[in-house]
């Protein structure tokens, strides 16, 4: 575990680090998108962040691989190199991608071709496990067609996600984080080394999630665009594929005692395949409802609105942190019921606790206006930036105004402001010999009028 936490560490360290001089690097480069009518920001910000994200990759791979326990993992098994094969390509397509744009056809031919250069080195669903029945045998055919629909898949949900500040880097490392729970406790409490690989691709998710993170949190100072949503939708992909084609049911099965407890231990080995659709299931089903209220309206199916899921959760009153949070919240609920659901032996409990947490998001949902304090002591981990905008919204405030005067203290400003207006409005005289005017003017200088 301390080997799994230091390349963790590492990969996050890397990652930040990278990120600062990246979004320099972008602004220079002009890769800041012109915005949309569909976009929730409203000034340019540069993308190529999943360029500090495939740095922090490389330093985890390498690493791990100077580990003792962890370096074992790419002395006997070549997906590591796999991985950062297929990454590399996909990486260097989404960064062309951030700067020049590429056609979606093109796209997605590139992640076929890194999908299929990941199976030529290895890493494929090689069979199916099944519980009772044992390992599925696929022929290669199939199992090319399966990892690289698997790939292709996870990559675009990702990177459909990606609409928030925030939003994909955090749910993936949400999901990446109850991935590498259950990997890391099939290959400890299973004794199933296959996992190994898995468990690793995880934690060096994480740790890019986890690095990119503060920078793309709301108001997001650089987005990951397609170079880091491409990436790390590849990675959690990569993980799936290996977990999933490479453990053997029936060990479980023999280490477990019973049919019954293998079942609830082989929850994470489908959990891999079903995560992809969790999180493309919100995207997709978005999608439809925004081609049928265009249809309806009379509008083009392809033609840009601000009626998504996310524009809606800004629209009834949640903040856009808000609105992230909300997302989060189901993500978590999902993955980690997944994982509750393989290591508690009362299905009963988990599924309360899951009904209970999703009637809490309901209520949450339903309370867009509410917001909550922060304690005192809590207001020193808040970042400072955070502070920064809290303290020019309060000084952004008009200050109170003072309470109106009575009528009494009115009435007598009118009548000093009258008296004043009269004496003021004097006629003016003609000015006689030496200025003199008809109003005393030549007895104050000794002349008379009638001289």
């Amino acid at each position: 575990m301390r080997e799994y936490l230091l390349t963790l560490c590492v990969t996050a360290a890397v990652t930040y680090l990278l990120t600062g001089p990246v979004r320099k690097f972008a602004i220079v480069a002009g890769a800041m998108p012109q915005i949309r009518a569909r976009d929730v920001h409203r000034e340019p910000t540069p993308r190529l962040g999943g360029i500090a994200m495939f740095g922090g990759l490389c330093a985890g791979l390498l690493v791990a691989g100077s580990l003792t326990n962890i370096g074992e993992v790419f002395t006997l098994s070549d997906e590591p190199r796999a991985l950062l094969s297929g990454a590399a390509i996909i990486w260097l397509l989404g960064v062309l991608d951030d700067k020049w744009g590429v056609d979606a056809l093109v796209k997605l031919g590139g992640q076929m071709i890194a999908a299929g250069v990941m199976v030529y080195q290895g890493l494929t669903i090689l069979w199916l496990p099944v519980p009772g029945v044992g390992n599925v045998a696929v022929t290669q055919m199939q199992g090319t067609l399966l990892t690289v629909a698997l790939v292709v898949i996870t990559i675009n949900a990702v990177n459909f996600v990606d609409g928030l500040d925030g939003l994909a880097s955090g749910m993936v490392c949400i999901a990446a984080l109850a991935f590498f729970m259950y990997a890391y406790r099939i290959w400890y409490g299973y004794g199933i080394e296959a996992a190994a690989p898995a468990t690793l691709f995880a934690a060096i998710l994480m740790g890019m999630c986890l690095g990119f993170l503060p920078h793309n949190m709301h108001p997001a100072r650089i987005f990951m665009g397609d170079s880091g949503s491409m990436l790390i939708g590849l990675v959690l992909a990569a993980g799936a594929v290996s977990i999933t084609g490479q453990v053997d049911p029936d060990v479980i099965v023999y280490n477990a005692g019973s049919e019954q407890t293998a079942v609830r231990g082989m929850v994470p080995l489908y959990m891999p395949l079903l995560l992809p659709l969790t999180i493309i299931a919100v995207p997709v089903a978005d999608l439809l409802l925004a081609v049928v209220r265009r249809a309806w309206k009379g509008q083009s199916p392809f033609a840009a609105d601000r009626g998504h899921l996310h524009h809606r959760l800004l629209e009834i009153g949640h903040s856009h942190s808000r609105a992230v949070l909300i997302m989060y919240f189901w993500s978590a609920l999902i993955a980690f019921g997944a994982v509750a659901f393989s290591v508690q032996s009362s299905s009963l409990v988990v599924v309360l606790t899951v009904v209970g947490l999703s009637a809490l998001g309901l209520v949450i949902l339903l309370l867009p206006r509410f917001t909550p304090h922060v304690p005192g002591w809590a207001q020193k981990v808040v970042p400072p930036r955070y502070r920064r905008m809290r303290a020019e919204e309060a000084s952004s405030q008009p200050e109170s105004e003072p309470d109106p005067p009575s009528s009494e203290a009115v009435g007598a400003t009118e009548r000093d402001r009258t008296h004043e207006e009269r004496a003021g409005e004097r006629e003016p005289a003609l000015a006689g010999l030496h200025g003199a005017t008809a109003i005393g003017g030549g007895r104050r200088h000794g002349i008379n009028e009638r001289t």
